[in-house]
């Protein structure tokens, strides 16, 4: 029988982040377990975002232990996080927009190559063959987005939806241990939001584990395994979508004290 620790994949605590004068993060913590969707809601300000990039290195913490996978790692700079095994996407879509969706997808493949600068340069077989390879599974990771069709597009022309998509599949690419989406439902309408929503279940059905930032709550609690709430930079709650829902300090950071 495994132990519980060995489904625990993200294991962060005593995060805290001051810009300035300005106290970003007090004391932040999660604990995701493999193969779970977890969410993290607040309102706007609640310090988010700031937590997602300080987990996957663009900001740097000032204080805090973090783990992967049971292993200790610092989220140092964003291409280290990536080979650590954390993906992400962004608030603000960020595609080579002259590329085609192919390329793109192949661009997050190569941080999971192992031939150097002077196979590509010379070409070597065993450089043309992995290539190959990462051009054959970046088109099976636009396949399993439902945008395959688009693979020679210019990124630039896709529909807002699938340009979303395409990010996802390009994150996908470097074979995250834990996927980290920052709002990827923002901007989209009600036929898109399901799409999407389909699409992350079947991202865990697959094993995979993904950490959600998103502003639709209706979407993060039919969604989310389990959730952490932050407001003003603290953690007020954290559990299961039906405790979320029904706790006291998260109406109230929602929707105020006299309601």
């Amino acid at each position: 029988m495994s132990d519980k620790s060995d489904q625990l994949l993200l294991n962060i605590a005593g995060v805290n982040k001051r810009f300035g004068g300005l106290q970003a993060l007090t004391e932040v913590g999660i604990r995701i377990e493999k193969g779970q969707i977890y969410g993290l809601i607040g309102p706007n300000g609640a310090g988010k975002t700031t937590f997602f990039n300080v987990i996957t290195g663009l900001y740097q913490p000032d204080t805090g232990t973090f783990e992967l996978d049971g292993k200790p790692y610092s989220p140092s700079a964003p291409h280290e996080v990536a080979k650590a095994g954390i993906a992400r996407t962004f608030q603000n879509i960020r595609l080579f927009g002259e590329m085609t969706a192919l390329e793109n997808v192949m661009v997050g493949r190569h941080v999971r190559t192992k031939q150097g600068v002077l196979g590509a340069i010379f070409r070597h077989k065993a450089a043309r063959d992995e290539e190959t390879a990462i051009r054959r599974r970046a088109q099976e990771l636009l396949d399993f987005v439902g945008i395959g069709q688009f693979a020679k597009r210019t990124a630039k022309f896709l529909s807002y939806g699938d340009q979303r998509r395409l990010e996802i599949a390009r994150a996908l690419a470097t074979d995250p241990k834990l996927l980290a989406l920052d709002e990827p439902a923002a901007g989209m309408n009600a036929t898109e939001k399901l799409a999407l929503r389909e699409l992350l279940v079947k991202i865990k059905a697959e094993g995979r584990t993904v950490l959600l930032i998103e502003h639709d709550v209706k979407l993060m609690m039919g969604l989310c395994d389990r959730i952490t709430v932050l407001e003003y930079g603290k953690p007020i709650a954290e559990g299961l979508p039906a405790e979320i829902q029904k706790n006291p300090a998260v109406i109230e950071a929602y929707l105020g004290g006299a309601h």
